[in-house]
């Protein structure tokens, strides 16, 4: 079992710096610049390592899937969709340290800077609504493709993305705090 442990932090630790020294290379070099065999250099790795993390250069800043997000609201109990949402970006989020915080956040502005990217990951969010939806109507005890959920989802991920555009604007910000109060509003029927 503990062999296990250490097998999974080993890989954790490597996709890490793998992804740290992306980042870095990329704010030095630029995206496009910046090829994989330079990233597998700087990580210490071979290529073919690199790619047995990341199929490929893009996938570094991948926006369609949050797994600690996607497994908090595995977790949540049944509910409101809403109510499912915010409790699971709260789980979510305090199961991440500062620095993966800071880090994801890093990634994502990144990421919606660069247009390939920001192409790139549109194409997949799809992929990650349909994934939230089908956990949400699940908890919501509706049916996958109820328009209901639909609507509480988008406008969910609407308010979130809000939020991001704020928080890419202002690296001070309490992201995760500015989320959840940002969910509360619309949990609460968005008065004023």
């Amino acid at each position: 079992m503990a062999e296990i442990g250490l097998r999974e932090r080993k890989k954790a630790r490597t996709r890490e710096t793998i992804l740290r020294e992306a980042f870095r290379l990329f704010h030095e070099r630029g995206y496009n610049a910046t090829t994989v065999e330079q990233i597998a250099e700087a990580a210490e790795i071979s290529p073919a390592t690199f790619f047995r993390y990341f199929p490929a250069k893009e996938d570094l800043v991948r926006l369609d899937r949050f797994p600690p997000l996607i497994e908090a609201l595995a977790a949540r109990p049944p509910g409101a969709p809403v109510t499912v949402l915010r409790g699971a970006f709260r789980a979510a989020f305090a199961a991440l340290s500062a620095e993966e915080i800071a880090a994801g956040h890093a990634r994502e502005v990144f990421a919606a800077t660069v247009p390939e990217l920001l192409v790139a990951n549109l194409r997949r969010s799809p992929g990650l609504i349909g994934e939230v939806c089908a956990i949400v109507a699940d908890k919501a005890g509706c049916a996958a493709d109820d328009p209901r959920v639909r609507n509480a989802v988008g406008a969910a991920f609407g308010v979130v993305a809000m939020v991001w555009v704020r928080w890419a604007q202002d690296s001070g910000l309490d992201g995760p705090a500015e989320i959840d109060d940002a969910l509360a509003h619309l949990e609460s029927g968005l008065s004023l």
